[in-house]
């Protein structure tokens, strides 16, 4: 496990992203579902990047997913890992996997969400996992 915690850039809302962010301050990882046809996309938008519906929502997810694939950055300091995780509701965010035994990490592992600060300690956490 890394001991130092790398620093994430703080977010910044715009029109079309200040409703993900403001649930994310609330712990919830929001993912948009199309009403048209029923798929769920992340990251969220007002169009639906399946059938180009407008009729999408916000739905929070639960936050359980599996590492898709991944690597793990080495020459940064300290070193983390860059993941790509599907969803339990199906879509596949890139993220960080966070708080692990970088060596340990395999294809297919079951994560959770885990949501670390920013650099701007008043700005919103960004959405990572952790090995489940």
């Amino acid at each position: 496990m890394t001991d130092k915690k790398r620093n994430f850039p703080s977010p910044e809302a715009d029109p079309d992203t200040e409703r993900f962010w403001a649930a994310a301050k609330d712990g919830k990882l929001m993912i948009g579902s199309c009403k048209t046809c029923g798929q769920n996309h992340y990251y969220p938008r007002g169009m639906c990047p399946h059938c180009g519906g407008s009729d999408v929502e916000l739905v929070q997810a639960s936050g359980q997913g599996e590492i898709y694939s991944y690597s793990v950055l080495r020459r940064a300091n300290p070193p983390y890992a860059i993941a790509y995780v599907t969803l339990k509701e199906g879509p596949t965010m890139m993220t960080n996997i966070v708080e692990c035994d970088l060596d340990s990490l395999t294809i297919g592992q079951k994560v959770e969400l885990k949501f670390s600060p920013t650099e701007d300690p008043e700005g919103p956490p960004v959405p990572t996992f952790k090995p489940a």
